[in-house]
């Protein structure tokens, strides 16, 4: 027979101003403990919903929310372990709290191993109870704060548009992003040669690791490699402490070189020798430090007539230019135009806290006329301008007053 829950009038209770949306499903085959424990925790405010055994807890999980189970560890039809291991396979981010009598505890210490937040012994002392619960909901409220933070920013960097070309970028993309191939982005100034970059990653099985980027134009020659590589401490003479590189901070993620038709020919060759070796070594070190990288790279220059003028390495350009990937130019996809500018349209009403503007069918056939050098970089400006000078609904002659 499984021990009663004993009751603390001493109860400590722990200020969450969450609780009364949180939701907890408890899981037990035993009445007498789900009353008991439902009875605390509706006293606390929060929802609670209950399951006899671990077959109904996951029906229950499947079917609904919920930011907490407290499951029991020995049921039948399907124990505790058995539901964590199936919720954890579909993919269900509720967090677990294990309770178990004294002979299951050692279980319950594995069960935290393999992905449930706590284990509560029974019979539970409350205080711990009731604090395990709201250290679970804080976990539970960060978890899902990650993942809408994720999602803001996968759209941030989303690629919009329905046109052939963009088609084949996309293409492409699918192909070669779960692969580890190097990939060479190519393309003109604010064609969205990082989102092409992005998009690989996100793509790729190293989309949970680090995204780290380098604008090569941007980063004086003669510190590129300290940026790239990291530096020892003395160095050189600002060197004061040691620094760690792009290549190391990106380990087992992805690096991105952006402009890397920009690169000096010396950084090119340390390189080279990190894509043919997996090493590099720090400025000012000797010590050759072993990194697992993925690198994509792009460019705005034609890289075969900068070979052609000895300014970037034949052997590298080969190297990075497994797949090439033409980023086409925003006259080249026209069409998409509308698309960019209602999503351009969304972003900015975020951001600025304000409702959402209009283009009128005149202004969006303005905008598809011109001839767009600075690309969709210059169109998300142009964008941007005319929410803030016009009117709720911009027209075709604010677009003609506001273009230039």
């Amino acid at each position: 027979m499984k021990e009663r829950v004993r009751t603390n009038s001493l109860i400590t209770h722990f200020p969450n101003p969450l609780k009364s949306m949180a939701k907890i499903l408890i899981i037990d085959d035993e009445q007498s403990i789900r009353s008991t424990l439902r009875e605390i925790l509706e006293y606390e405010k929060y929802s609670i919903e209950e399951a006899k055994d671990g077959q109904e807890g996951l029906e229950k999980l499947i079917a609904d929310k919920f930011d907490i189970a407290l499951c029991d560890v020995k049921m039948p039809k399907m124990d505790g372990i058995e539901l964590l291991e199936r919720v954890q396979m579909a993919g269900i981010d509720t967090q677990f709290i294990m309770i178990s009598a004294h002979g299951t505890i050692e279980t319950a210490v594995d069960a935290t191993k393999m992905g449930a937040f706590d284990f509560v012994p029974k019979p539970p002392d409350l205080n711990r109870l009731l604090l395990t619960v709201k250290n679970a909901l804080d976990k539970s409220s960060l978890v899902t704060e990650t993942k809408t933070l994720k999602r803001k920013l996968s759209k941030k960097y989303e690629m919009v548009g329905e046109s052939k070309a963009l088609a084949e970028v996309k293409e492409m993309m699918d192909k070669v992003g779960p692969t580890d191939a190097r990939v060479l982005i190519t393309g003109p100034n604010g064609s969205g040669k990082e989102l092409v970059a992005r998009g690989i990653h996100e793509r790729s099985n190293r989309a949970s690791t680090p995204f780290v980027e380098v604008n090569c134009a941007a980063i004086p020659a003669e510190l590129i490699e300290s940026e790239l590589f990291g530096h020892e401490k003395g160095a050189f003479t600002s060197a004061h402490k040691q620094r760690i590189g792009k290549f190391e901070q990106a380990n087992e993620g992805t690096l991105f070189l952006d402009e890397i038709g920009d690169m000096s020919l010396s950084a090119q060759a340390k390189v080279l020798r990190a894509l043919q070796e997996h090493k590099i070594t720090r400025v000012g070190g000797d010590k050759d430090i072993n990194v697992n990288v993925r690198v994509l790279a792009a460019t705005n220059k034609d890289l075969r007539k900068e070979i052609a003028e000895n300014r970037f390495r034949e052997d590298l350009y080969h190297r990075l230019s497994v797949i090439v990937i033409q980023v086409p130019p925003l006259k080249d996809r026209k069409e998409d135009i509308p698309m960019l500018v209602d999503k351009f349209l969304d972003d900015i009403a975020d951001e600025y806290g304000t409702k959402k503007k209009k283009v009128s069918a005149d202004g969006l056939k303005a905008l598809q006329a011109y001839d767009w050098s600075g690309n969709i970089r210059e169109l998300r400006n142009v964008t941007e301008r005319l929410v803030i000078m016009c009117g709720d609904e911009i027209g075709e002659e604010d677009v003609k007053k506001y273009l230039i």
